[in-house]
């Protein structure tokens, strides 16, 4: 029943994030701001963070038409950027528990080397 009162994009586990964006199905997106993902994030991650989002920042062209799980620490601005993608016309969804999540799921981190920014 409640399902039936649920609005907004389908949300992952992280182990349903980590599948899907190992296979390529869809692009893992980290919407935390930099020092945040500075500290650690997702292996193969991309970065734009939730304030560039909601000031109106297109997805670059390289994500245009594709799937894109959004992640941020704890699964709030994740949410939040899955709505404002979905309302944009994207397929987005995001990862329940955010980073908190995926780490104590025990899936992949990796330090902040600058990969994966989009300027």
């Amino acid at each position: 029943m409640f399902s039936l009162l649920r609005t907004g994009p389908a949300r992952l586990t992280p182990e349903q994030a980590h599948q899907r964006t190992g296979d390529g199905t869809a692009v893992l997106l980290d919407v935390r701001e930099a020092p945040e993902w500075k500290a650690s994030h997702a292996p193969g991650a991309l970065h734009l963070p939730l304030s560039r989002l909601l000031a109106g920042d297109p997805l670059p062209e390289t994500l245009q038409g594709k799937p894109i799980v959004a992640i941020c620490r704890s699964g709030h601005r994740s949410q939040a950027a899955a709505k404002l993608l979905a309302r944009r016309g994207i397929e987005a969804t995001d990862v329940v528990g955010g980073m908190a999540a995926w780490a104590r799921a025990g899936r992949p981190l990796s330090g902040g080397r600058g990969d994966g920014v989009i300027a």
